[in-house]
């Protein structure tokens, strides 16, 4: 396979046809090496278009997000240089990466120590240096650090913790998947003054929860 130019089509046939326009974006995929943070067995899939297993035998919450969802992501984040970002589900370290080449330092929540393990080698292979990891349930968020410019939910939720709105500093941004499959929306969430936040959807899609992700509150009859 010719590497760079399986990285090209992937830029110009998914992901620029995908409403990701931002010229800092788009550069940056070709910065931060995708395959590198693939499983070997699935390296000739880097660039498709499609979640590809983080392990042998990994669950449908044990994916990396399609290539378009992460450039759509750090796209609509917008992240200055001396930003802080909290990452909720590290996977296999590549969203963190390129969160990280973005902003001034990252914090990686990750549950599974074996999908952790492997993240930090891909990281430190990548020569990644601005990143913490951290182990435990990131739906939590992380308090030690907060408050942050942005948040990232790399698996689906219900709906959206208000421990993390309440982790942003004002004007942060969180995204998220929201919803039940098949039919979820991917969400930009802004902190406002006086702890309100406002809302965009920005595109339909189906992602798998992340780990121990909170069940809505129902009424009863």
């Amino acid at each position: 396979m010719n590497i760079e130019r399986a990285r090209f089509n992937m830029v110009e046939q998914q992901i620029r046809t995908w409403e990701v326009l931002d010229a800092r974006v788009l550069d940056l995929l070709y910065v931060v090496r995708r395959e590198e943070f693939v499983p070997e067995q699935w390296r000739s899939l880097a660039f498709s278009d499609i979640e590809i297993p983080l392990f042998e035998g990994a669950g449908p919450g044990e994916r990396m997000m399609p290539p378009r969802v992460e450039a759509r992501l750090l796209q609509e984040l917008a992240l200055e240089p001396q930003a802080k970002v909290l990452e909720i589900g590290t996977g296999s370290g590549y969203l963190t990466a390129l969160l990280a080449a973005r902003a001034a330092r990252v914090v990686s929540i990750e549950i599974n120590p074996r999908i952790a393990q492997v993240a930090a080698a891909n990281l430190a292979r990548a020569g990644v240096t601005n990143v913490g990891l951290e182990a435990g349930n990131g739906l939590d968020g992380f308090l030690q650090q907060a408050p942050y410019d942005a948040i990232v939910l790399t698996g689906s939720v219900p709906e959206v913790p208000q421990v993390l709105l309440d982790q942003l500093m004002p004007g942060g941004r969180l995204f998220a998947v929201v919803g039940q499959s098949p039919v979820m929306r991917a969400r930009l969430l802004t902190r406002l003054g006086g702890g309100s936040h406002s809302t965009v959807d920005l595109f339909d899609t189906d992602m798998a929860p992340l780990s121990r992700a909170i069940e809505p509150s129902r009424f009863h009859f």
